[in-house]
């Protein structure tokens, strides 16, 4: 595919640059970075519709925006969710008032969102789903009761879209909703942080107990189809920037095989060069999604293929390093009795690279079933 960026798309990277270069320094309150990101009109690039308070961007602007922030060094976005999965979704199966109601909150980086589709019994099999939501006040809302788990800023979001059962008679991706669901309801909604390999608290379990929703996307029973349509978003523009990151990720592990002497070892050598060829790949591969022609099965072959890379280049960023790799970056002291340093944190967090937003088991089981045409896996049989 032709895949190029024209002169007013240089001019457009140049700004961003320039932007970032005057903002991203000293960013720490992630919140608040959210807010001045938005206030400069840099939330919603992608959206297709604007006037939420968002600017819109084309494709290969949206690109090189993604690029130039992941090379900044600014902070992790809080607002992922809300700008680039709920957005989407709401702008496609929304009604106009939940539009005008949700969207501009998301662009001006006001409120946060977090995503309840995972259940201790159902992680990656959505349709295996056992939270309920039952009519109440006469129709004009649900009561939400049940768990989810592996909920990244539930401890920090306001709002959440949750994927539940409201027809107690249906069974698999039938009788489910898709409901948003405010988080600030004390005695209703429990956020419990999931303590990581690393340490550190990403993910959560959300208890609810008759939490009440009023806002249906898509209309009641319609949550599957609502849910599905929110992966296809869930990769994109997005991945791009994540392989900035990874570049510079394999840069410090290449610096330090050198430092070490470890890429003295061909086999070493033979390790790194392929991380650096396999990057390469997914990078064009990604250029050729965006381009429309990657297929039905394209978002899992790309899950496939960053999940497992990043793993191995986990397992090479500590054995570079050789026995240092097993003590931590300083003495153990009661305030940091955890502390990791970057390649002993990216060994760690790796690991569950091949778990969260979609297991490799089942990216492979969505390859075999909807684009080889393969029979369908029998559900609930031991």
């Amino acid at each position: 595919m032709d895949f190029g960026f024209d002169v007013e798309d240089d001019e457009f990277r140049r700004e961003a640059r320039a932007w970032l270069g005057e903002h991203a320094p000293g960013a720490a309150d992630r919140r608040g970075w959210e807010r001045t990101l938005g206030a400069a009109g840099w939330i919603g690039l992608g959206w297709r519709e604007g006037g939420y308070g968002n600017r819109t961007a084309s494709l290969t602007r949206q690109v090189a925006w993604a690029e130039e922030y992941a090379r900044s060094g600014a902070p992790p976005r809080s607002g992922h969710i809300g700008e680039n999965l709920l957005a989407p979704t709401l702008i496609a199966h929304g009604t106009p008032e939940q539009k005008a109601r949700f969207l501009p909150p998301v662009a001006a980086g006001a409120e946060l969102w977090c995503q309840g589709y995972s259940e201790p019994g159902a992680g990656s099999d959505l349709a295996g789903v056992r939270t309920r939501a039952e009519a109440d006040e006469g129709g004009r809302a649900y009561r939400v009761t049940g768990q989810k788990i592996w909920t990244s800023f539930a401890h920090e979001a306001d709002w959440c879209f949750v994927l539940a059962r409201t027809d107690p008679d249906a069974t698999r991706h039938r009788g489910l909703s898709f409901l948003l669901v405010p988080m600030d309801q004390p005695g209703r909604i429990e956020v419990r942080p999931i303590r990581q390999l690393t340490g550190t608290s990403e993910f959560n379990e959300v208890f609810f107990d008759g939490a009440r929703a009023e806002h249906v996307v898509g209309g009641a029973g319609e949550g599957w189809r609502v849910a599905m349509s929110l992966l296809g978003f869930e990769r994109g523009v997005s991945t791009l920037a994540q392989q900035i990151g990874f570049a510079e990720e394999l840069g410090r592990v290449v610096r330090t095989a050198v430092e070490t002497g470890a890429a003295e070892d061909p086999v070493v050598r033979e390790r790194l060069v392929r991380l650096w060829a396999e990057l390469r790949t997914m990078r064009w591969n990604a250029l050729r999604t965006l381009g429309g022609s990657g297929g039905p099965g394209a978002p899992s072959v790309a899950k496939l293929l960053w999940a497992g890379w990043h793993q191995r280049l986990g397992e090479v960023a500590v054995e570079v390093r050789g026995a240092s790799a097993s003590a931590g970056p300083s003495d153990w002291t009661p305030a940091t009795p955890y502390a990791l340093d970057d390649a002993q944190h990216l060994f760690l967090f790796s690991r569950a690279d091949t778990i969260y937003g979609g297991s490799d088991q089942i990216q492979r089981t969505i390859i075999a079933e909807r684009v080889l045409g393969l029979p369908r896996e029998r559900k609930g049989v031991v």
